[in-house]
Formats: structure tokens, C-alpha cells, sequence
């Protein structure tokens, strides 16, 4: 069985023991989350929803918060004496999914 979520204006495919990482969600480690905004069920019954499927939640826990590598931003424009180096860092939550309720 597995669902497909949407969580952080992304959407994932997601199946019970996976470990997924997803933008940012609050919450501490070994902390239960609970994501109701289920888009799609699949297995031996499809369900789909429109836009939500009615009644589903997939919980997980949350294993750790942590930052992604840095990526550096700059910024050029020729000619005209401009530019700017930025780095920056995306925040990301690891969740270990717990189960799929219907």
C-alpha cells in the first residue's frame, strides 16, 4: 500500500517504513506527525480524492531537523559595476513513515 501526500507545496509518493525528506515541519526528534492532506491511495483499492481523499491521514516520526548543503546565489549584471554572492541553506525535517490510515 502506498499514498501520495502533499506536504511543503510538494507532492510524494510515500509507503510505510520509508524514510523521506521533506521542507521543514515542526516538530522535535521521535516526535509523531500527522499528514491528512492525502491526494491519492493505492494498493488493492485506489482511492482518489478530489482534492483530498476523505478521512485519510499518513503518520510518521520525525527522526531529525537538519539543513542541506549551501548553494551560492550570485548575482551579475554587466556593465554596470553589480554583483552579489549569497549562500544559502534549506532547512529539511527526515520522517520515517508509521502507517497509512484509511
Amino acid at each position: 500500500m502506498y499514498a501520495i501526500i502533499e506536504t511543503g507545496g510538494k507532492q510524494i509518493k510515500v509507503e510505510k517504513g520509508q524514510e523521506i525528506y521533506i521542507e521543514k515541519v515542526a516538530g522535535e526528534t521521535d516526535e509523531v506527525v500527522t499528514f491528512n492532506r492525502v491526494l491519492f491511495v493505492g494498493g488493492e483499492d485506489v482511492k482518489v480524492g478530489v482534492p483530498f481523499v476523505e478521512g485519510a491521514t499518513v503518520t510518521g516520526t520525525v527522526v531529525k531537523q537538519g539543513r542541506a548543503k549551501k548553494i551560492t546565489v550570485f548575482k551579475y549584471k554587466p556593465k554596470k559595476n553589480y554583483h552579489k554572492k549569497q549562500g544559502h541553506r534549506q532547512p529539511y525535517t527526515k520522517i520515517v513513515i508509521d502507517g497509512i490510515n484509511l
